[in-house]
């Protein structure tokens, strides 16, 4: 799929979301799980969402389970342990498979927009984030051990303008 705003994604309520909805909104996507070396990143996540929502920035969070069985909970699970652990407010989504045959058709999208190192597509492991600018431009790709705040400059540099980013995000 080349446009990433033609691509949808359930909730972790079940719902569809099209990510069309985002369009106008700096994204940051990251692949999570809850029983990672790499989730207290979460703590960093809500900070720079919290810090810069108001200017048009958005976390999607996509758990999942494939490395090393770190998100083994159900949705419900996930989305408890998500607020009541690290206080996230930030969209959290189904689980999905991001590397493989089964992979989500938004990680088939982003892995091709941004190869890794050696230019290889695959997802190494969990907190691999993806920045997405506001026209749905895969702009950057960071390891799982860039840490939010490393991030955080690239954030501010590629905010989208106040008029563009009006409104609130779908939750």
């Amino acid at each position: 799929m080349s446009d990433f705003h033609a691509i949808s994604a359930n909730t972790a309520q079940g719902t569809p979301q099209s990510l069309g909805d985002y369009r106008g909104r700096l994204l940051l996507v990251v692949n999570v799980a809850s029983q990672c070396g790499f989730t207290p990143q979460y703590e960093g996540l809500e900070t720079l969402y919290r810090k810069y929502k108001d200017r048009g920035f958005v976390v999607l969070a996509f758990p999942c389970n494939q490395f090393g069985e770190q998100e083994p909970g159900t949705e419900a699970q996930i989305l408890d342990f998500c607020r009541t652990t690290y206080d996230v407010s930030f969209p959290v989504f189904q689980k999905v498979e991001v590397k493989g045959p089964g992979a989500h058709p938004l990680y088939r999208h982003l892995t091709a927009a941004r190869p890794g190192l050696l230019g290889s597509e695959a997802i190494k492991w969990n907190f691999t984030k993806f920045l997405v600018g506001a026209d749905g431009q895969v702009l950057k790709r960071y390891a799982p051990t860039t840490t939010p705040s490393a991030i955080e400059a690239d954030i501010v540099a590629n905010l989208p303008a106040a008029s563009a980013a009006g409104g609130d995000a779908p939750s």
